[in-house]
């Protein structure tokens, strides 16, 4: 029997470190005059997993500063972050705009 009891769990461990290892990127959100707060801390939420404290937190500075660093992940995750972001925004008319840079 040559199979490890809980190679699940190991191979999970594996992941962790091997996304430390690759380059990080900051996804950016930038205000704009028409997106709805209450939108921006919805997508917060449901996107990227916020507490809805957080998520407040982050739109008010968005919205004062105009742009926010919102999570920090691997390139191809955040590039998947933006195109929900961007698709969830459009559906709702909304031009919500969020980019990405390295760490």
């Amino acid at each position: 029997m040559d199979e490890k009891p809980y190679s699940d769990i190991e191979d999970r461990e594996d992941t962790l470190v091997e996304d430390r290892l690759v380059p990080l990127y900051w996804v950016i959100m930038h205000n704009d005059p028409v997106t709805t707060m209450e939108f921006v801390v919805m997508i917060l939420i449901r996107a990227f997993g916020l507490g809805a404290d957080k998520a407040e937190e982050l739109t008010m500075d968005i919205h004062h500063t105009g742009l926010s660093r919102v999570a920090l992940m691997p390139l191809e995750r955040a590039e998947f972050k933006v195109e929900q972001v961007h698709r969830a925004a459009r559906a709702q008319g909304f031009p919500l705009t969020c980019t990405v840079e390295p760490d």
